[in-house]
């Protein structure tokens, strides 16, 4: 009966923090960022991640001021290039 109660108590807390369902808004296929949904995009954002965290292990390693703005100038190209919606 304990196990129960608190159960309960749990799910409303949790309840709480969660948006109504009527909040939550699914995908248009005619909204200008359907595309942010695919999984095509998901793997991209993947690595991006991935790339930025590779430049700020290098950043650290070469801390020198002209190889980290090059080096951040680069990525975000990389970055921008690599999110595009017409590749």
């Amino acid at each position: 009966m304990v196990v129960a109660l608190i159960r309960f108590y749990c799910t409303l807390l949790v309840r709480s923090f969660l948006p109504v369902e009527a909040e939550i808004c699914l995908p248009d296929p005619g909204d200008s960022h359907a595309r942010r949904y695919t999984r095509s995009y998901r793997v991209k954002r993947g690595w991006v991640k991935n790339l930025w965290i590779a430049a700020s292990l290098l950043m650290l390693c070469f801390p020198l001021l002209p190889f980290v703005l090059g080096l951040g100038l680069l990525t975000s190209l990389l970055s921008f290039a690599i999110l595009d919606e017409t590749a």
